[in-house]
């Protein structure tokens, strides 16, 4: 039995009645471009969903199961090893780590009061940018994903743009044109609205390939190539894309290289009843992303970003990463495995969750809970597999369910 917290709109946590957790329940609601449904309804770990009150850092609950017969290393501080594939955990956090849970619910209590009761998404945007990655928003029209992106942009006192994606886009629309003054009779660079801090990259799906290969290399390298001279891009610096998964006509498929740049994707869904009820009081409000203001700058947004390379990952966390991404080249449903940027953005985006809970370590909840919106569209499933009706997170949640857990002592 666990907590349930939801964000009200003042920024506040309040707490809805114990319900049985179900960390993963799927929806029936989205279903996304490749088949893959990502809910809105998904429940976060009890490590997410406890009540924050006391400040306490409470000792994490073990899971069910064998302990797994991973190889031993030498540990690391601040955890220790005690027997086969178990870790004892430190019960208090560092200062440090304790500022960057306020700050990360001080944005996703801010953006919430944007896009009502859509905890989860919040919290994985919130995520990417910790993380530095990028993030892919794909649902139906109408469910406020340009909203969440703008909320999160009004959040953090830096550059924001919005790039619009047309058929007739051209990458010099994109990141810049090199042109002649002739006042000056010199070659001179203007940016393009891609040097901005936090950039929305709406519809991306409905730019021609050229066009949106030319994110391929700031999303990577954060930095832009124009006629042979490089450009650093503002820092923090994240891209939120959108597009919706259905009228596919006159749109152009994003390719699994340009899919594997974003750190997580995931999708907003629909408002439950109440909220939506809330949503419709507030009629008036044509646009609620302008009702909030920033809770941090972009130097905090720098700041906390060292504070999450603090957290420790045992090695035992690790050769449980490594396991999940390496069956998911073996399995024979998947035609197309993960590759090691996958590793590594969910090893990233797994210590960014356990400092927003509080923790100075990585659990394997972590990981449980990241593994669906990091992996699944990394992953390309069999056409047998796809025919059959499965879904790229029905086969990551078995993947997850054969793999044994980690044992978290005390």
């Amino acid at each position: 039995m666990s907590t349930i917290s939801r964000p009200t709109d003042d920024g506040t946590t309040n707490l809805d009645a114990t319900r049985t957790t179900n960390p993963t329940q799927p929806s029936d609601a989205t279903r996304l471009s490749d088949s893959t449904r990502l809910s809105d309804a998904t429940q976060l770990s009890a490590s997410h969903a406890r009540h924050r009150a006391s400040g306490a850092n409470p000792a994490p609950a073990t899971p069910a199961g064998p302990p797994t017969a991973f190889p031993a290393s030498s540990p690391l501080q601040p955890m220790s090893r005690t027997g086969s594939g178990s870790v004892v955990v430190p019960q208090a956090a560092s200062p440090d780590i304790m500022r960057f849970r306020d700050a990360f619910d001080s944005i996703v209590g801010n953006v919430a009061r944007v896009i009502v009761g859509k905890d989860l998404p919040i919290r994985l945007c919130v995520t990417a940018l910790m993380a530095g990655g990028h993030v892919l928003l794909e649902d139906n029209p109408g469910t406020g994903k340009t909203q969440l992106a703008r909320g999160l942009a009004r959040s953090i006192d830096a550059s924001f743009k919005r790039i619009q994606f047309t058929p007739d886009l051209l990458p010099s629309d994109v990141v810049g044109v090199t042109f002649y003054d002739q006042r000056d009779a010199e070659f001179e660079f203007r940016e393009g609205p891609i040097f901005a801090s936090i950039v929305l990259a709406d519809e991306i799906n409905r730019a021609s390939p050229k066009t949106q290969s030319a994110l391929l290399e700031v999303m990577e390298e954060q930095k832009v190539t124009v006629d042979g001279e490089t450009h650093d891009v503002p820092q923090p610096f994240i891209v939120i894309a959108t597009q919706n998964p259905i009228e596919q006509l006159g749109t152009y498929r994003l390719p699994e290289a340009q899919m594997d740049r974003f750190l997580i994707r995931t999708s907003v869904g629909y408002p439950g009843h109440d909220a939506s009820l809330d949503i419709l009081r507030q009629l008036d409000i044509s646009d609620r992303a302008t009702t909030i203001g920033p809770v941090l700058s972009g130097d905090d947004v720098m700041s906390l970003r060292r504070t999450a390379e603090q957290v420790h990952v045992d090695d035992v966390i690790l050769e449980y990463v490594m396991r999940l991404v390496e069956r998911t080249r073996q399995d024979s449903r998947i035609a197309v495995g993960s590759s090691m940027r996958g590793a590594l953005a969910l090893t990233r985006c797994a210590r960014i969750w356990a400092a927003a809970d509080g923790r100075g370590y990585v659990q394997p909840e972590d990981v449980q809970d990241l593994a669906v919106p990091v992996l699944s569209h990394r992953i390309v499933l069999t056409a047998e597999t796809t025919f059959e009706g499965s879904s790229v997170e029905d086969v990551i949640r078995d993947m997850l369910g054969q793999i044994p857990s980690p044992i978290m002592g005390s």
